[in-house]
């Protein structure tokens, strides 16, 4: 069964009364959420540390259902969805962990390969010049031998960035990428996922969805760009923000709201 829709005016993800149950412990962590994504838009969402942003993700990619409320992914009701529906889902949507949370047993090059090797039942062999690929365009060609848990937090969220595009998702869930990283760094995620969502040579030239959750709006400002904070009483889309500063503002706010 195929999974694609052929009508551009549905959203490509739509939460309905969503309430977040987090992974560890079931408890709630955001309720009654309401929100709309369309194709090609560039969504970042600003939360404290517990707001539920990874739980948001995880829910958004169809990992973690609802506890409450309605999901549509990819323009199906995602608690519809039978097993070989889910398993056709999966690659149209990336998740790129916080550090990349990448299997320590295996290499650099053999995390990236993983879903490729996975969906399309492939070796190794096969799947060599799409993962060379991206470690090139990940800068991560020297360390592709590399046993994962020997690498960096700054190198190996690249390389879940990689494993998460490898697959060319329509959807791309980047979780807090910037978090520790030094100025090199922050700039090369700023740059990439621009790219990736006008667009990236190795995606097709194609655009692609992007959500990407944050602590520090200030660094993603930009023009086109939506936005949204997780706050302790619900989410919320910020219209038209005026500059970096007015979003930085608003999480300045959610620091009282959770004090209080």
């Amino acid at each position: 069964m195929t999974l694609a829709t052929s009508n551009s005016d549905v959203p490509v993800l739509e939460m309905r009364g969503v309430s977040l149950a987090r992974a560890q412990s079931g408890l709630l962590s955001m309720a009654g959420m309401n929100w709309t994504v369309r194709a090609g838009e560039f969504w970042i969402v600003g939360g404290l540390l517990g707001s539920g942003k990874t739980d948001l993700l995880s829910t958004a990619a169809g990992l973690l259902p609802p506890a409450e409320g309605e999901l549509h992914l990819l323009g199906r009701a995602v608690k519809s969805l039978t097993a070989d529906d889910r398993l056709s889902l999966q690659p149209r949507v990336g998740l790129v962990h916080d550090g990349g949370r990448l299997l320590r047993h295996l290499s650099v090059a053999e995390n990236i390969a993983l879903p490729l090797r996975y969906h399309h039942n492939a070796t190794f062999a096969d799947v060599a010049q799409r993962v060379e690929a991206w470690l090139e365009a990940t800068q991560l060609q020297g360390l592709a031998m590399q046993g994962s848990g020997r690498i960096s937090r700054n190198w190996a969220a690249r390389a879940g960035l990689a494993r998460a595009c490898v697959l060319e998702p329509e959807i791309l869930l980047v979780d807090t990428p910037l978090s520790g990283l030094d100025p090199q760094h922050v700039h090369w995620w700023l740059d990439c996922l621009q790219r990736l969502s006008e667009g990236h040579p190795l995606l097709g030239y194609r655009r692609r969805t992007i959500i990407v959750t944050c602590d520090d709006f200030r660094p993603w400002f930009r023009e086109g760009r939506r936005f949204g904070v997780l706050t302790s009483s619900g989410f919320r889309v910020l219209d038209t923000p005026g500059s970096a500063d007015q979003l930085e503002a608003v999480l300045m706010e959610t620091r009282g709201e959770k004090g209080n």
